[in-house]
C-alpha cells in the first residue's frame, strides 16, 4: 500500500501545489455544512488508494492528506465523514507516520460524523485506513441488469454537494481546494475513470493510476467503474460509455471541440487539459455533473439529433464557472450555476444561433417561475438562501440557475455585451482556482463595472436581485421566443383551432417541451387527442416523454398509467421523475399510487434521488 510520501514525493508535491494555484477564499468564513476546522488545518494535497469490492458494495483502503498547519498551536484535526468505518489513523511528517488517537462524534442526519484526530506538534500528514458502507449517499452500485450492457456491474460517485464525505474522510467544503492522486483496484474486466487524467489506452488489468494536478474542491472528486469504452470526438475531447452506447454518444457530442473553442474565444483559455464525457447508466440522478476533465452525463441527453446538447454546453461552461472559480459555500451556489447558465446560453448562441439560445432562455424562465411558486420560504426565492441547519441539496432548484442567469443577463443588457464579456473574462482570470463568496463578486462588480460606468446600475438594484424574493420588474424575460406557439396553444384551448390546424412543421424538441410545460390540466378527450396527433406516449426522446408523463399525471389521465410506471422504472434523472411524483401526489389516491411505484423502483434510484422523492412524498398535498 503506497503512502503519500511515496505517492506524492516532495518535489512532485511542490510542483503540484505550485501549478495548481491553490488559493484560500478571499473572505474567511466558516462553512455551516462542514465540521472541518479549516482555521487550523487546510488540505494541500490528497492521495487515495482504494479497492473496489462489488460483492460487498464497499470501497476499502486509505486516504492520505498533506496539510498546511494554519494554526501552529492546534493539536486536533477535524474531518468530515458519513457512514464510514475508520480502522486506523496515523499522523506525522514526510519522514514518518505513527498511530494516533481519533474519535467519531455522534451521527448528524445531514452532516454525518466529525472525525477528530490527535495531531502531534509539527505533524502535517495523516493517513486514514477506512471502508465505506453499502448505503453511502455518494455511491451507487449497479447490478448488471441495471446497465446498458447487462453483463457487468457498475459503480459511480456523486459528491456534490456534501456526499464526498460518504466515500472519503476529508475536509468536505468547497472552501478547500487541493490536487489529488489515486490508485484504484478493480476487477480485471472493468475500467476505472476519474475526474483526473484518464488514459483510454490503459490495459484492463485491474490497476489504475490517476492524477489531478489542478486544485479542486472535494465535491469534484469523482470515480466510475464499469464496462467502459472510449471514442475520440476531437483533439481534446472524447466520450466514455458502455459499448452499446459509445458510438451514438460520440456522434451526438461531436461538436464539443467547437463549443470549447467558442468558450475560449469569449471567456479565456481552457485550463484543464482534456474535456471528456462519461455517459452513465440511466439511474444517474442529474442531467450532468461537471467533474473536471470528465463530465458525468445522463443517457437521457442522447436524442439522436443533437437537440439536447445544451447540457454539454452547460457542463463545459462549468470549466470556467464552478470548477475554475468556485462557490465558497452552498449559500453562494448561484456563483456556480447562475454564471454557468449565462455562459451556456452564450455558447449555444455562438454555435447554434440566437434563436436556439433564446428558446433555451425561455425554457429556463418557465422552470424558474415554477420553482419560485413551489418555494416554501421567501429566502429560497433569492440568490442568498439561508441553508444553515438544512441539507445543501435543498438549495438545488432553478432559482440559483435561472435567477442567477437573468441577473447576469440584466447586467449585460445595462453594460453592453462587449463590456460585460470582458468583465466576466477578467473575473475568471483574476479568481482562477479560488473559492469565492457573493461578497467577492459584488466587490469586483463595484470596482470593475459600477465605478467605471456610474448611473447604469445602482447598488439598490443589485441588492434587489440578490435578496428580494420577487423578481425585479425589469427582468429581461425572453418574451418572443415562443410567442407564436403561445398564440396557437391558447387558440387550441379556446376551441378556435384543431390540432390538425396547428403549425408544428418546424418545431424542435424545445418547442414540444415548452408546449407540454405550459399546458394546464387537460380533459381525457384533450389528452387522447394530443397523444393520437403527436404520439407522445411512444416518444424516444426521454426529455419530451418525461414532460408528457408529467402532464398526464397532472391531468389524472388513466390511460397513461402503464407508461408512467414504465418511465419511472427506466429513468433515474430527478429533473424528469420528480415532477411526475409531485403531480401524482396532489391527491390521496395519486399519492398512494406514487408511494407504491416508489417502493417498487427505489432500489433502481441513486441515494440522492431516493432522499428527494421520500421528502416529496412525505409532504401533505
Amino acid at each position: 500500500m503506497s503512502t503519500l510520501r511515496r505517492f506524492l514525493p516532495a518535489p512532485l508535491l511542490g510542483l503540484l501545489l505550485g501549478s495548481a494555484q491553490a488559493a484560500t477564499p478571499s473572505v474567511s468564513m466558516s462553512d455551516p455544512h462542514s465540521y472541518a476546522n479549516t482555521q487550523d488545518f487546510r488540505t494541500r494535497a490528497l492521495s487515495l488508494d482504494l479497492d473496489v469490492d462489488f460483492a460487498a458494495k464497499v470501497l476499502r483502503g486509505h486516504v492520505e492528506l498533506q496539510l498546511e498547519r494554519v494554526n501552529p498551536q492546534a493539536r486536533t484535526l477535524i474531518l468530515d465523514t458519513r457512514d464510514l468505518t475508520i480502522r486506523a489513523v496515523q499522523a506525522g511528517d514526510d519522514k514518518r507516520l505513527k498511530a494516533t488517537g481519533f474519535t467519531l462524534a455522534p451521527r448528524d442526519a445531514v452532516l454525518g460524523q466529525a472525525l477528530s484526530i490527535q495531531m502531534p506538534a509539527q505533524a502535517d500528514r495523516v493517513r486514514i485506513e477506512y471502508s465505506t458502507q453499502p448505503q453511502a449517499s455518494g455511491l451507487q452500485w449497479l447490478s448488471p441488469a441495471q446497465t446498458a450492457g447487462g453483463k457487468q456491474p457498475y459503480l459511480f460517485t456523486q459528491s456534490q454537494a456534501i456526499h464526498a464525505r460518504s466515500w472519503i474522510p476529508l475536509q468536505d467544503t468547497p472552501q478547500i481546494r487541493a490536487p489529488y492522486r489515486a490508485h484504484i483496484k478493480t476487477p480485471k474486466n472493468l475500467r476505472a475513470v476519474m475526474s483526473a487524467n484518464n488514459d483510454p489506452q490503459s490495459p484492463r488489468n485491474g490497476r489504475y493510476q490517476f492524477e489531478m494536478p489542478q486544485a479542486i474542491p472535494s465535491y469534484l472528486i469523482a470515480l466510475a467503474v464499469g464496462d467502459i469504452e472510449f471514442r475520440s470526438t476531437g483533439p481534446r475531447t472524447g466520450v466514455y460509455a458502455e459499448p452499446s452506447v459509445v458510438a451514438a454518444a460520440a456522434k451526438e457530442f461531436e461538436d464539443t471541440e467547437q463549443m470549447m473553442q467558442r468558450c475560449e474565444a469569449v471567456f479565456g483559455p481552457y485550463r484543464w487539459g482534456r474535456y471528456d464525457l462519461l455517459i452513465l447508466p440511466p439511474s444517474f440522478p442529474y442531467g450532468g455533473m461537471e467533474n473536471p476533465r470528465l463530465t458525468f452525463a445522463s443517457p437521457t441527453v442522447i436524442a439522436g439529433d443533437k437537440s439536447l446538447v445544451s447540457l454539454v454546453a452547460h457542463e463545459l461552461a462549468h470549466s470556467w464557472s464552478g470548477n475554475l472559480v468556485t462557490n465558497a459555500s452552498w449559500a453562494d451556489f448561484w456563483l456556480n450555476e447562475g454564471f454557468t447558465n449565462h455562459l451556456t446560453y452564450r455558447i449555444m448562441e455562438e454555435v447554434y444561433g440566437a434563436d436556439i439560445a433564446q428558446q433555451e432562455r425561455a425554457l429556463g424562465a418557465v422552470d424558474l417561475k415554477k420553482s419560485l411558486e413551489l418555494a416554501d420560504r421567501d429566502g429560497d426565492r433569492t440568490l442568498a438562501p439561508d441553508l444553515k441547519g438544512r441539507d445543501p441539496d435543498d438549495g438545488v432548484t432553478d432559482v440559483p440557475y435561472d435567477r442567477g442567469a437573468f441577473f447576469l443577463a440584466y447586467l449585460e443588457q445595462r453594460y453592453t455585451r462587449p463590456v460585460f464579456d470582458a468583465f466576466l473574462r477578467g473575473w475568471f482570470d483574476s479568481h482562477a482556482f479560488q473559492s469565492v463568496h457573493t461578497a467577492d463578486f459584488l466587490g469586483y462588480l463595484q470596482t470593475q463595472l459600477m465605478a467605471k460606468y456610474p448611473d447604469r446600475v445602482s447598488m439598490a438594484k443589485v441588492d434587489e436581485w440578490i435578496h428580494a424574493p420577487q423578481m425585479p420588474a425589469d427582468t429581461p424575460w425572453p418574451a418572443d421566443a415562443f410567442a407564436q406557439l403561445d398564440a396557437q396553444r391558447q387558440a387550441w384551448l379556446d376551441g378556435k383551432l384543431t390540432l390538425a390546424q396547428l403549425d408544428t412543421a418546424n418545431w424542435n424538441p424545445r418547442h414540444w417541451v415548452y408546449w407540454l410545460d405550459t399546458l394546464p390540466v387537460l380533459s381525457v378527450a384533450q389528452m387522447q387527442a394530443l397523444d393520437q396527433a403527436y404520439g407522445f406516449s411512444r416518444s424516444r426522446n426521454q426529455i419530451i416523454a418525461g414532460h408528457w408523463w408529467a402532464l398526464a399525471a397532472r391531468s389524472a389521465y388513466a390511460p397513461a398509467d402503464a407508461g408512467i410506471a414504465q418511465y419511472l422504472r427506466d429513468v433515474g434523472r430527478m429533473r424528469l421523475i420528480t415532477p411526475i411524483y409531485r403531480a401524482l401526489a396532489q391527491t390521496p389516491q395519486g399519492r398512494a399510487r406514487a408511494q407504491a411505484l416508489f417502493a417498487q423502483d427505489k432500489p433502481r434510484y441513486h441515494p440522492i434521488a431516493q432522499t428527494a422523492i421520500e421528502s416529496l412524498l412525505a409532504d401533505k398535498p
